[in-house]
């Protein structure tokens, strides 16, 4: 499986439209908390910011945004709202040196395949500051599949995701919290979110 999933892909770009209609009115239900932590005009990177909720929240809330996303088409959904460009990047592609006081992965770091997530985060480290903050959501569940749409999730355990951030460099972990969540089929399940901090 390469690391991104081409049946993923294809899902997201087949769907867009209805995805990005498809999901709440209301941002990310950890955003609040997030933004609170952030210094006034903090440079925010999101990956995976689907149709643009929570970049257009971030960027109302005065900060400096750099929206991206794997899909094509929804990156051009993210775009008509924004109002600016959306950049379209896969995770591991990622290659920025300490250019961001933030990371925000809302339910998007979910669909890279285990083996591959410790080096992604590696990337998430290198792009953040001294001290920079990145929080990221994943469906839980203890074992890696395919949902019924086609689409790969890594589905994480509680303990899983904290390795896998132990595993990929020096963090400290803030939190880590399970929630129960819904998803684009519309059914409840669970998930983790987890809170960390660049340390060198």
């Amino acid at each position: 499986m390469s690391k991104s999933d081409k049946e993923t892909l294809r899902f997201y770009a087949e769907t867009a439209a209805t995805y990005v209609a498809s999901g709440p009115g209301g941002v990310s239900r950890h955003l609040a908390m997030f933004l609170g932590l952030l210094a006034p005009g903090s440079r925010v990177l999101e990956l995976g910011c689907g149709g643009g909720r929570d970049a257009k929240a971030m960027i109302d809330a005065g900060h400096q945004v750099d929206p991206t996303d794997g899909s094509p088409s929804i990156a051009r959904q993210a775009e008509s709202l924004l109002q600016i460009p959306v950049r379209v990047m896969q995770f591991e592609d990622l290659s920025a040196d300490a250019e961001y006081d933030a990371v925000w992965a809302n339910a998007s770091l979910l669909h890279v395949p285990r083996a591959a997530l410790p080096e992604v985060l590696s990337k998430v480290r290198a792009a953040l500051k001294p001290a920079g903050l990145h929080h990221a959501t994943y469906k839980a569940g203890g074992k890696e599949g395919r949902d019924s749409h086609g689409r790969y999730f890594n589905y994480l355990s509680r303990d899983e995701v904290v390795d896998m951030y132990r595993r990929s460099g020096n963090w400290e972990v803030i939190s880590v919290s399970e929630y129960v969540g819904g998803g684009y089929e519309g059914q409840q399940g669970p998930w983790v979110a987890v809170l960390v901090r660049r340390l060198d």
